[in-house]
């Protein structure tokens, strides 16, 4: 009696596992939520990935660009979306881990507000001088220029407490030297006024500064980087004179929190597919970097140490945000 028993529970079990349905998702359109407006770096990232989704998820993939406070009104529109995992959200090093120490008044919150789902590379940083500027010809010369005029010389970023702010900060820091900062709301933005000669210099993804050296007039004077870049031939790096600096943007792919735990390990799952797309890796290494994916639980431990870190680079330049 008690092996038929056990063999009819056996049975019921093998049963109920074949009767299980398949995940029902996606079953529309899926949205990814940019924080930053068209043209920037995060844009650019956001809609490669949506294109590589596409197909390993059998519904369209879409950007949604909801620019302003440094990214939080996205990430704040992306945290009150479902937990259904048709929306998702472009986070970056800014909004999940600088944010929450800069800001003191908080749209969200990185930890209890997202499900992280996979890291989708590090960007490395650049310093460009525009044609407002043409006589500044490399590192030393805008040092020295900002030097001679303290305060007289400006930089763009795509925000107070953003990392392309703290990233010229620390550098100025370490020089001794002082110039403008002019926040912008995103990164497209800042670039067009480096070409308009509104602005005079910026830290920037390496992708972007190498297009806006395409018209002859800008220079890139030195990548925040821990090696050369073959995007950027040629171009010194900060550590090497006088500034032990790397500094860069980290992009990652997250659900609303409470998204069902079947549903982020399906996104997982296709994400990492994606990130293996010959044309969506072409786009990183456009930008200087590599596809790098990992689990939820590596990006949250990530998402944590990066936290720390630029805690202590906020206190020590006291870039707070009311």
């Amino acid at each position: 009696m008690r092996m038929i028993s056990r063999r009819a529970l056996l049975g019921a079990a093998a049963a109920t596992l074949v009767a299980r349905p398949a995940l029902a998702f996606p079953e529309r359109t899926v949205r990814i939520i940019s924080g930053y407006a068209p043209g920037g770096l995060n844009d650019i990232v956001s809609r490669a990935m949506a294109q590589a989704l596409t197909p390993l998820l059998g519904q369209p993939v879409v950007v949604e660009n909801r620019p302003g406070a440094g990214g939080g009104v996205g990430a704040a529109a992306a945290a009150r979306a479902p937990a259904d995992g048709h929306t998702l959200w472009m986070g970056i090093v800014d909004t999940q881990a600088i944010i929450p120490t800069a800001y003191r008044t908080q749209l969200y919150d990185p930890d209890r507000d997202f499900a992280p789902i996979s890291l989708i590379a590090h960007f490395p940083f650049a310093v460009a001088v525009g044609p407002s500027k043409p006589g500044i010809r490399d590192f030393e010369g805008l040092i020295a220029a900002a030097r001679a005029a303290p305060g007289g010389l400006s930089f763009g970023s795509w925000g107070v407490a953003s990392t392309s702010h703290l990233a010229m900060e620390r550098i100025l820091r370490a020089r001794g030297v002082e110039m403008l900062h002019v926040p912008f709301t995103s990164q497209a933005p800042a670039m067009q006024a480096i070409m308009a000669s509104q602005l005079d210099c910026m830290a920037l993804p390496a992708g972007g500064a190498e297009s806006l050296t395409r018209d002859g007039r800008t220079r890139v004077v030195a990548v925040i980087a821990q090696r050369p870049l073959d995007i950027i031939p040629g171009a010194p790096m900060v550590k090497d004179m006088g500034v032990d600096l790397t500094s860069g943007l980290w992009k990652a792919i997250y659900a609303p929190a409470r998204t069902p735990p079947a549903v982020v390990e399906r996104l997982n799952a296709a994400v990492r597919e994606a990130m293996r797309a010959p044309a969506f890796v072409e786009v990183v290494r456009q930008q200087g970097a590599v596809p790098e994916p990992t689990t939820p639980d590596e990006l949250a431990a990530l998402q944590r140490r990066e936290r720390q870190a630029w805690g202590d680079v906020v206190r020590a330049t006291g870039a707070y945000i009311q």
